[in-house]
């Protein structure tokens, strides 16, 4: 990608205009990071930008934005721009083409904000970004407010940046963000998911959802989340604290290797504590799994989540429990667990739960962790039913209804148990019945 880079600049530069890298990919650079795509600027307008490029799409064309398609990479090749009016809170009413320094005072922060020339091996800085990278510095540019009123988004980027990158805020911006905060409630669902799915993945995951929290932003995009803070709960089996601090504890047990499905899960899967709770002989949340389940799922849909992934998101929380009984149920409706397609998620959400909890018993993961292994090894994918729900219908003489399906269940649990070796034998339970 990036000798790619290089030569589309080269192009550019060959037809007489200026090309630079631009934003994070320089930023990044500067910091040791390898880039995940390079933005280039330039002076060239968008009509000229098509007719040097090859493999071009005018995906904001008006806003002077134009996408190329080069090596089976895809480059975002911008003209200089500086804009005016943000009426929606996002887009720029207009646009007006210019040149670097303006179009570097229009961006977000300062670290941001940077040029790079890659063929001349010179650094354009017009907002003092190298500054505060030096210092680990999230600093808006120019006027916070302004920015933050140009895209409302830019208060949850601040939060992301800060903590993906491992810096701090300079006093102005948690500040601003803190008295911006219910300006997210303007922002479509899909932008602060975007944020949040980068955010609940990174290093300083935690550390994150505490800025969050105390800068209002959490209480203003996920409240849900936030009233989990001075949910008590029993301390005798929860001395790492309140319902916050746990789910915290469990999400920080979390690494890259964890999918984003099963950050989500662990983030949400007491969240139902909060309509739950109830001191009887001890403080007690009946039923907060079913709660939990119910209110994720709101929470996913409002932020418009695919639907497979609430499905399995929700999945694993609706059984996060489920390993209590798993060890006293019969092989095969153990093995029809451990088969189902979930079931090594849900695994890691019942790791990160204890990692959670203070103190920390690892005897049933252990237990469960050398079942599963050793079902696997005997049984390592989900054989081809012995019966089909019509050769059931036919030999039971009976019409289609919710008692073919817990037949083809019982069928199913024999079979994993090995009860039921063949379609012969299948037969001739069936008959018994």
């Amino acid at each position: 990608m990036l000798p790619t880079s290089i030569k589309i600049i080269k192009k550019l530069r060959k037809a007489g205009f200026k090309a630079y890298w631009a934003g994070g990919c320089v930023r990044d650079i500067l910091i040791g990071r390898v880039p995940k795509d390079f933005d280039i600027v330039t002076d060239a307008k968008p009509d000229e930008i098509e007719e040097v490029l090859s493999h071009t799409i005018p995906v904001g064309k008006e806003f002077g934005v134009i996408l190329t398609i080069q090596n089976g990479h895809q480059f975002e090749v911008a003209t200089f721009r500086s804009d005016s009016g943000y009426s929606d809170g996002r887009r720029p009413d207009a646009v007006m083409f210019t040149d670097a320094e303006e179009d570097a005072r229009r961006r977000d922060f300062t670290i941001n904000g940077l040029f790079y020339d890659p063929i001349d091996d010179k650094i354009l800085d017009f907002v003092n970004g190298q500054k505060d990278l030096e210092a680990r510095l999230i600093r808006f540019i120019g006027d916070p407010h302004e920015r933050i009123m140009e895209d409302h988004l830019r208060i949850l980027r601040a939060v992301r940046f800060k903590n993906e990158l491992n810096f701090q805020y300079s006093p102005s911006v948690f500040r601003e963000v803190t008295e911006h905060a219910v300006l997210l409630k303007k922002v479509s669902s899909e932008r602060i998911r975007d944020e949040l799915n980068k955010l609940i993945v990174c290093d300083k995951k935690v550390q994150a959802f505490e800025d969050l929290l105390d800068t209002d932003i959490l209480q203003n995009i996920m409240p849900e989340l936030a009233e989990t803070r001075g949910v008590a709960q029993p301390h005798e089996y929860h001395k790492e604290g309140d319902v916050w601090q746990h789910t915290m504890q469990c999400l920080g047990s979390l690494t890259k290797e964890n999918s984003l499905n099963v950050h989500w899960a662990v983030l949400l899967h007491d969240i139902g504590k909060t309509k739950s709770f109830k001191l009887k002989e001890r403080i007690r949340f009946d039923k907060h799994v079913e709660y939990s389940e119910q209110m994720a799922r709101k929470i996913l849909n409002r932020l418009k989540f695919p639907s497979a992934d609430i499905a399995r998101i929700c999945w694993l929380i609706e059984h996060h429990m489920v390993m209590v009984p798993l060890t006293t149920m019969n092989v095969g409706r153990r093995r029809t667990w451990f088969l189902k397609p979930g079931f090594k998620e849900l695994l890691e959400v019942f790791k990160s739960d204890i990692k959670g909890t203070d103190p920390q018993d690892y005897k049933l993961y252990d237990e469960i962790v050398e079942l599963y292994k050793k079902d696997l090894k005997e049984m390592p994918k989900e054989p081809k039913p012995l019966l089909t729900g019509e050769e059931i219908m036919k030999i039971l003489n009976i019409k289609p209804g919710k008692k073919i399906g817990e037949i083809k269940d019982q069928l199913k649990e024999m079979q994993l148990s090995k009860e039921l070796k063949s379609k012969r034998q299948a037969k001739k339970w069936l008959q018994t019945l």
